[in-house]
């Protein structure tokens, strides 16, 4: 079935997220082992547009990078060739769509097919690069674990970053008797923010699912103060939102980008300290959970999934996406897997624990 597959290309795009560089070198590994010629995109989509390196990559091209952060192809948030940002001289900004120079590029080197490791934004990319012609396979990547279809590497690594920070400002917030509100990734649902609060024993976890109530959230801070317990953990995911209320951004939208969520965490310090009198902190902890050595699930859930695209390219199973479902890789088609968002289900089994053990949702 995969006889006129000769060579191959791959690339990273969006944020970055621990274990892309298990995926890379289980792709290249693994289409080396079918005699396939293997090419690494550099930044998004950018090498195909002459922005970055289209580089042959080979075994020395991967030796020891399964355990490095990061991904030694970069990548961008801003490599949508549907809405590329084209920069003037006058300072103007126009954003254009590339999506036919990407078509044309990949057929003049000849390329048989595509691995796109990416977030959803990354995906809806790859999704209509496919109804174009484009021969893809998909490898989600999100630090939020957001799509429906599937478990996401990273997300492990950014929890147990998330939750070391948590436990080291227990520390600090007892001796100095203060209240921290801490502020996570997770975009618009509160995966990080709910396991990392939990494992930490914060006292207040604040997500998107759940509106909350400021009046709620300081008086939990106030019933710890009064029970002796002076000092207080608040985790706020990015994107939680008061009742009536909305979400903070710290940067609006611009040409070939999404607003930035963020803010949350500041916002919420201010309105603590001037409800309750304690002295209270904001710390965002922010790309440091995007960062850094991938914990084991995520090394091997990356190299699973780089190992899996390759074989749905030797079947010719274009427009799918990988999938973990049960512990069992699959394939599920591109466009499903960015229908649905996974939220947090506000009665699941996670948020009843953290309720019968003391943890206030602001409601």
């Amino acid at each position: 079935m995969a006889d006129n597959i000769r060579r191959i290309a791959l690339n990273t795009g969006g944020g970055d997220a621990p274990g892309l560089n298990a995926v890379i070198r289980a792709v290249v590994l693994s289409a080396l082992r079918r005699g396939w010629e293997v090419y690494g995109i550099g930044r998004g989509y950018g090498g195909l547009l002459g922005e970055d390196e289209v580089v042959r990559m080979d075994q020395n091209s991967v030796r020891g990078i399964t355990h490095r952060g990061g991904t030694i192809l970069g990548t961008t948030n801003r490599g949508n060739p549907f809405e590329w940002p084209r920069h003037h001289p006058d300072g103007r900004i126009e954003v254009v769509d590339r999506s036919d120079q990407i078509l044309d590029a990949f057929r003049t080197r000849r390329l048989d097919a595509l691995v796109a490791i990416g977030g959803d934004g990354s995906l809806r990319i790859a999704q209509r690069l496919a109804e174009k012609g484009m021969p893809i396979v998909g490898v989600p990547k999100t630090i939020d674990n957001d799509l429906e279809a599937t478990v996401t590497f990273g997300f492990h690594t950014a929890v147990e970053t998330a939750t070391e920070a948590l436990d080291k400002l227990h520390s600090t917030a007892e001796s100095h008797e203060r209240v921290f509100v801490v502020e996570v990734m997770g975009r618009t649902t509160g995966w990080i923010a709910l396991w990392s609060g939990i494992a930490a024993t914060a006292d207040v976890i604040l997500i998107p699912e759940i509106p909350y109530e400021v009046e709620r959230v300081c008086e939990k801070v106030e019933q710890r103060y009064s029970a002796g317990r002076r000092f207080a953990i608040v985790v706020a995911a990015e994107g939680a939102a008061p009742r009536g209320g909305s979400v903070s951004y710290i940067a609006p939208a611009a040409a070939g980008t999404a607003a930035r969520l963020g803010g949350v965490g500041e916002r919420l310090a201010e309105e603590i300290g001037q409800r309750t009198g304690y002295e209270t902190r904001s710390l965002v902890l922010g790309h440091l959970q995007r960062g850094g050595t991938p914990v084991a699930y995520d090394r091997y859930l990356g190299l699973r999934s780089g190992a899996a695209a390759v074989q749905l390219i030797a079947e010719r199973k274009f427009g799918t996406m990988v999938a973990l479902s049960e512990d069992r890789i699959t394939a599920v088609p591109i466009r499903e897997a960015i229908e649905r968002i996974k939220n947090v289900d506000p009665n699941c089994d996670a948020i009843l624990a953290a309720r019968a053990t003391g943890i206030s949702f602001g409601d």
